[in-house]
């Protein structure tokens, strides 16, 4: 089975202040450091970018990591993931993950890719809360692509109980997220 992840990487950081993406954490930008993650655990990446993103196209290119241009990204995260599901290659799987959660370990990468399946949803969870990313098979790309605005896929995964398999994980890094440039202080970092 062929899993990979895409990572969201086309929001505006309003409530930072900055472009969040380049601000240096442990002395790299932060997607850098999300990227290295990912890439630890082995798993292919695509990385979801707004137009004109010259910068992050410079530092992704020099990671050699693939990436696309989500043209309605101005419009919120739904646009953004229906955009980059549409652009996926043959994967029968993909973990959605943001590029703002520097603290998950590749492990918990890792383990969300092997419990993926091509007709379930699996949500990794961490002290009783939900967090991310979300692996979607297959099965839910078509509503996927339909998002929009702001919207992520909550009520998706809301409207497959059945299909949802939540993956206790010992990585609290699952459930933090940037959001203020106070925030890459966290103790746990």
């Amino acid at each position: 089975m062929k899993v990979g992840v895409l990572l969201l990487a086309a929001g505006r950081g309003q409530r930072f202040g900055a472009d969040k993406r380049l601000a240096l954490y442990r002395g790299k930008p932060l997607l850098e450091v999300v990227v290295a993650s990912i890439r630890a655990a082995g798993l292919p990446l695509r990385v979801c970018l707004k137009p004109d993103d010259s910068l992050c196209e410079q530092l992704l290119t020099a990671l050699e990591v693939e990436y696309c241009y989500c043209s309605e990204a101005q419009h919120g995260m739904g646009h953004t993931l229906a955009q980059g599901i549409q652009r996926l290659p043959d994967w029968d799987a993909t973990l959605v993950a943001l590029a703002d959660m520097p603290w998950i370990d590749s492990d918990s990468y890792r383990q969300l890719a092997d419990a993926a399946g091509s007709e379930r949803i699996v949500a990794p969870i961490h002290g009783g809360q939900r967090g991310h990313p979300v692996a979607f098979g297959r099965r839910f790309y078509p509503q996927l692509e339909q998002l929009e605005g702001d919207e992520g896929a909550r009520h998706i995964i809301a409207g497959h109980p059945e299909a949802l398999q939540l993956l206790p994980l010992d990585d609290p890094g699952v459930l933090r997220d940037v959001d203020h440039p106070h925030d890459l202080d966290w103790p746990g970092s």
